[in-house]
């Protein structure tokens, strides 16, 4: 009988393209505190590298001080092309810890109970623990999924009502309808992950015909509902305090913003030595360039 794992572990060795796994051995090589490097987000899902990759770098480094993880941006040559990454870095202990939902924060596990792949590993133990920690943040969603959804639904029922709850616990700009987005890419996946995800949990539920209907406890569904509660109230405060600090610490902010900028309004901005050094104090002067420069074409900002 199928499990949670060999589903996880299937989809962590999903093929990458060549330029995904090129970045991924530059990350993996670049401290030698790292273990394991993941990939995830869209670009993972249409296999183009157009726009920005999204790579998670697991470390075995020392404990974090402060907030986790750190945040970075880098451009590399890829075949005569320039792809873009934005690299998340933390200890692959407080990935697991934060994964299985031992923490206030939701961004891991919501994250991750979407599809990643494994890209670089540095031994199969290594593998294995990662391997668990993506199950356990399948785990941690599902239980969340039964305590909010509704009673009896299908499997996109309970999923679309965790996203919309997630995405209104953090602080996120996500245009509405976008769980529908990330569940309709591959909605067998998600049809197949909850019930062996709930199993996994110990959550005894029934199937009629697609129509699931978890059997949780009162006792349990209160003290789920609670937990969420609490991590609905964490949630926004966690994310601003995240943004300061990324901020200030958030390694090629200029460099990124600036491609922000001219991907969305076709106006390129030079990447000035004091703009590098200086992202928060520049980006004033970066604004009123754009506005004048929109206002010369007679392009209005939205």
């Amino acid at each position: 009988m199928i499990t949670l794992g060999d589903v996880v572990r299937r989809q962590l060795h999903v093929p990458t393209i060549a330029a995904v796994r090129d970045v991924a051995s530059v990350l993996a090589n670049g401290s030698a505190d790292t273990v394991a490097v993941l990939f995830y987000g869209s670009n993972l899902r249409t296999g183009a590298i157009e726009g920005v990759l999204d790579f998670y770098v697991l470390t075995a480094g020392p404990p974090e001080r402060g907030m986790w993880p750190t945040v970075s941006y880098r451009e590399f040559a890829h075949n005569g092309e320039t792809v873009r990454a934005k690299i998340a870095t933390m200890r692959l202990a407080t990935f697991a810890k934060a994964a299985a939902a031992r923490t206030l924060d939701t961004t891991i596990w919501t994250r991750f109970v979407q599809p990643s792949a494994l890209v670089w590993v540095r031994d199969s133990a290594i593998a294995t623990q990662v391997a668990a920690a993506i199950g356990d943040a399948a785990r941690s969603a599902a239980r969340f999924a039964a305590a909010l959804g509704p009673a009896s639904g299908t499997a996109d029922t309970y999923w679309r009502a965790l996203f919309r709850q997630t995405y209104a616990a953090e602080l996120r700009v996500e245009r509405k309808g976008r769980e529908g987005q990330i569940l309709g890419f591959d909605p067998a996946r998600y049809d197949e992950l909850l019930p062996l995800a709930w199993t996994a949990d110990g959550i005894a539920f029934r199937d009629e015909a697609g129509v699931l209907r978890p059997d949780l406890p009162p006792a349990r569904r209160a003290a789920l509902q609670q937990a969420w509660a609490n991590r609905r109230r964490a949630g926004k405060p966690i994310n601003i305090a995240r943004l300061v600090r990324a901020a200030f610490t958030f390694e090629g902010a200029a460099r990124y913003g600036l491609w922000k900028v001219e991907r969305h309004t076709g106006i390129a901005v030079p990447l000035t030595p004091w703009r590098e050094k200086h992202p928060i104090l520049a980006a004033p002067g970066v604004f009123w360039r754009v506005w004048r420069a929109r206002s010369q074409t007679g392009t209005t900002t939205s």
